[in-house]
């Protein structure tokens, strides 16, 4: 571990005991690009997450980031309906738009616009050198690579500090955006005038889980489980789950990547050690583990799906839950930019 990532791992952890002291002081700016249906990754990974501070009682704002979509694709493809999916995925977890605000970007332009001045405080070689940027692009599925692409970091920048989010829940594969972020916000502060804190991440500390294929999770590649799977899809996608030769079910995610992987869904599930659910499979073998599995994702789900499926039937009222924070981010944007203009000297 190098000593920034060092660094991050402490900070996260003295982090928490505040959060567990004095959530109310803080503001938390996480979300998701709506590219398509969300699952169990992002449940264990992000979402329970979200859930767990909001209910602490930490301000906590979620952003659907559908300008972003375009970062990595020439269209931004059903865009509505993944809208509207991750709003009921959302609510569906325990989202509660009384205490969290969910918005989207192209519904609150002073967000946007403070990606202009935030460009002009970090160099194109700062944008060019930022790993996640570089895997972004290796990945791109447009035609040629857009300068939005290189703007992503900055725009992400804006989405937290638009909100003064101080706490920002990322893997430690994005501390260097979140490090964009940081430094945008302090030489803001010392070329104008203090405005904007310096963000910290709050590391999550959630196992990876990898898809049905034992490759990593993914919306694109059809290995996942959507939140809004039925039992019998789940079913079905666990059973042709990629498992080995190997009958005994143990637990070595380095020389069983993909069954191990289902037995951390299972204990994911249960609530339980890894260890301990894979000495229970134990010769019952692949075809054990694979029904373990289904049971246990189908009643972990079982409840959400059905609150998902409720809040499916009034898409009014969920239109209503996006349209209110939306006004809720605008509100916040705008004051936010208002300071920004009186910090440069620039007139409304």
């Amino acid at each position: 571990m190098d000593r920034s990532v060092g660094a991050a791992v402490r900070r996260s952890a003295e982090l928490e005991r505040q959060l567990a002291r004095d959530p109310g002081r803080f503001r938390v700016l996480t979300g998701d690009r709506p590219t398509g249906a969300l699952h169990l990754g992002h449940y264990f990974g992000t979402l329970q997450n979200r859930v767990r501070l909001q209910d602490l009682g930490v301000e906590v704002f979620v952003l659907i980031a559908d300008y972003q979509v375009l970062t990595d694709r020439d269209v931004a493809e059903r865009l509505t309906e993944h809208v509207e999916g991750l709003l009921l995925d959302y609510l569906a977890i325990g989202v509660d738009p009384a205490r969290s605000t969910v918005f989207n970007h192209s519904a609150v332009p002073a967000l946007n616009q403070l990606l202009l001045p935030f460009l002009s405080l970090v160099s194109v070689a700062e944008l060019g050198r930022n790993p996640t940027v570089k895997d972004e692009i290796a990945h791109s599925r447009q035609s040629a690579v857009s300068g939005l692409m290189y703007t992503y970091p900055v725009h992400q920048a804006a989405d937290i500090l638009f909100c003064k989010g101080d706490v920002v829940p990322v893997g430690q594969d994005q501390l260097p955006h979140l490090e964009i972020t940081r430094t945008i916000a302090r030489r803001f502060n010392e070329r104008y005038g203090a405005v904007f804190p310096e963000p910290d991440a709050l590391l999550s500390a959630a196992p990876l889980l990898l898809g049905t294929d034992a490759t990593k999770m993914s919306k694109s590649r059809g290995n996942s489980i959507a939140l809004g799977a039925d039992a019998d899809e789940t079913a079905r996608l666990i059973r042709r789950a990629t498992t080995d030769a190997d009958r005994y079910i143990t637990y070595d995610p380095e020389s069983r990547p993909g069954v191990s992987s289902l037995v951390l869904l299972a204990a994911l599930c249960l609530d339980r050690d890894p260890y301990e659910v894979a000495e229970e499979i134990g010769a019952a073998g692949a075809a054990g583990l694979k029904r373990t599995v289904t049971e246990a994702v189908n009643a972990r789900m079982a409840p959400i799906r059905a609150r998902r499926a409720e809040y499916a039937q009034d898409m009014g009222y969920v239109r209503e839950v996006l349209r209110a924070g939306n006004e809720r981010a605008n509100a916040v944007a705008e004051a936010t930019l208002d300071e920004v203009r009186e910090a440069m000297g620039t007139t409304r």
